[in-house]
């Protein structure tokens, strides 16, 4: 074998020097999920980029992708949560992909998206990863982190040990819509970008390989969809709505919803409604459904306080 120039193998050096992160097998993901009849129809890999979404969407403007279209980054320089939020983490250390799906349901179902991969990702981590996950609306994977008192509530006091480990970004492209998904994997606790955030590794995931990971995420994502199609979109056809209750960390707390405009309404989280929103009930008895907004857990309600659950939380 002919040596490699000193400037080569310091290159290979940097790349593979942490060696307890792996890059994908792209080729063997490929084999595992793209296959005839399956929904994922092209999966691609890449090392680096600003953002899938950004990425996927573009492929999708340019005519190159079609439904079923996965593409994954190894690093994410600009990746994007709600509200413009970014999101960061250092190479390989996280799942960090995006999806375009053209779903045949009414346009005005398509709001069950998110809430539908949140389900997806959060069943196919608590399988694989072995570990207790939860859903805060309308798109964040929350995981509890054993040992850790967790970040200060809004009022500073020491919240519980739940934490974000991953978020879902759902994009209107072309004739469909883009879906991100971003999830810290092997994060450590120096490496946690917010005091908030967490990882796999740091919630006792029995494995933090990634390849399994992105698969059983994948293939859970795939069931869902087709059941969800299969029932036109229809949330309580498909069991969506009350599987994404069930696992909704939001509902039965205090919280505070702040929407758009710059306005804000307190109340008890006490239901996901047929449109996916979030139901509050304020002091005053009113309901009020929420459709948009950034969700701050404040405490437990009253209801949920005798199992010591009513320490504030974000």
């Amino acid at each position: 074998m002919t040596p490699q120039p000193p400037e080569n193998r310091d290159k290979d050096a940097g790349r593979w020097s942490d060696l307890s992160r792996p890059p994908l097998n792209a080729a063997a993901l490929r084999r595992a999920l793209v296959r005839p009849g399956a929904l994922w129809t092209a999966l691609d890999v890449v090392p680096a980029t600003g953002s899938t979404n950004t990425d996927l969407a573009a492929r999708v403007a340019e005519g190159k992708v079609e439904e079923g279209a996965v593409l994954v980054a190894e690093e994410q320089s600009a990746g994007r949560g709600r509200l413009n939020r970014s999101w960061s983490a250092p190479p390989r250390s996280g799942l960090f992909f995006s999806v375009y799906l053209t779903p045949n349901v009414p346009v005005q179902r398509w709001g069950w998206l998110p809430l539908l991969a949140g389900v997806a990702t959060a069943t196919a981590l608590s399988r694989t990863a072995g570990i207790d996950t939860s859903l805060k609306w309308p798109n964040d994977i929350l995981v509890s982190c054993p040992g850790d008192a967790g970040a200060a509530g809004p009022d500073g006091t020491p919240g519980t040990g739940e934490r974000k480990v991953g978020g879902i970004l759902a994009e209107r492209a072309g004739s469909g819509v883009v879906i991100g998904i971003g999830l810290n994997v092997s994060l450590t606790a120096g490496e946690l970008p917010v005091p908030t955030a967490g990882s796999l590794a740091l919630a006792g995931a029995r494995t933090t390989d990634r390849d399994p990971l992105l698969r059983a995420v994948l293939r859970s994502l795939e069931e869902w969809y087709a059941t969800w199609q299969s029932a036109v979109g229809d949330p309580g056809a498909s069991r969506l709505q009350e599987t994404y209750a069930a696992g909704c960390a939001t509902l039965g707390r205090s919280v505070r919803a702040e929407l758009p405009g710059g306005s804000d309404l307190t109340g008890e989280a006490v239901a996901i409604d047929g449109d996916g929103r979030l139901v509050l009930a304020t002091a005053n008895g009113v309901r009020h459904p929420v459709g948009a907004g950034d969700i701050i857990h404040l405490r437990a309600a009253a209801s949920r306080r005798a199992d010591g659950e009513d320490s504030p939380e974000r």
